[in-house]
């Protein structure tokens, strides 16, 4: 009977002694959580600030995108605006006149000797420079035709924009006697070299042998052609 007893104790006492160790562990299952809870914030806050920090040069990069794409956006503007330009609209100074930059008109002046006058205006949009001293003038395609210059008059450069124009002066016939080919249309350019030139009509169809060409000028009166 004791021996019972002492065996029921004796579970009783390990029974006791587990129910303390489970109470142990769940007193002890709170705290490492707890721990751990604390440990988790804080590498979610590292890891949040981290990303935040990897976020900030994906920001800072996407912001230097976006700059970029700007400036590009920019660039590209400028670079539609040259390519207008060429196609019209070139209002940067110190740029020199094309033949497709101006307006070309010729006109018949009778006095004080008779002579054909050009007048070159820039288009309109168009700043420009006649920086070359005188232009290119010629009739058909033959070196026969080609006006001589005779270094009259002159300006360097002449500043063409708005209402502003360069006047030259064309004698086409410097030869005596029956000579010549009639023509009805001038060709100008602003350069020998420039690639399209202008064919400008004349106002009527003048016989034309050894012709010869005055300098640009602002004054009328010095682009009056005389053979030197």
């Amino acid at each position: 009977m004791r021996s019972r007893l002492a065996a029921r104790s004796t579970r009783l006492v390990l029974a006791a002694a587990a129910v303390t160790a489970l109470a142990a562990t769940t007193a002890c299952g709170p705290e490492d959580p707890t721990d751990n809870g604390a440990a988790a914030p804080t590498t979610a806050s590292s890891s949040a600030a981290g990303d935040g920090k990897g976020e900030a040069p994906a920001g800072d990069s996407a912001s230097g995108g976006e700059s970029a794409t700007a400036s590009g956006s920019k660039s590209t503007g400028g670079t539609g605006d040259q390519g207008a330009s060429g196609t019209g609209d070139k209002s940067g100074y110190g740029q020199s006149c094309g033949t497709n930059d101006l307006d070309f008109t010729v006109t018949w002046e009778a006095q004080p000797i008779s002579h054909y006058l050009i007048t070159a205006k820039a288009k309109s949009g168009i700043t420009c420079y006649l920086d070359v001293n005188t232009p290119s003038v010629s009739f058909g395609s033959g070196a026969d035709g080609v006006a001589s210059p005779v270094g009259q008059g002159g300006e360097d450069p002449i500043k063409l924009s708005g209402s502003s124009v360069a006047y030259a002066g064309i004698n086409v016939k410097t030869t005596e006697g029956e000579g010549g080919k009639q023509f009805e249309h001038v060709i100008i350019a602003t350069t020998e070299e420039d690639p399209d030139p202008a064919q400008v009509e004349l106002p009527d169809a003048p016989t034309v042998d050894k012709p010869i060409v005055t300098n640009w000028s602002t004054k009328r009166d010095e682009t009056i052609p005389r053979v030197i």
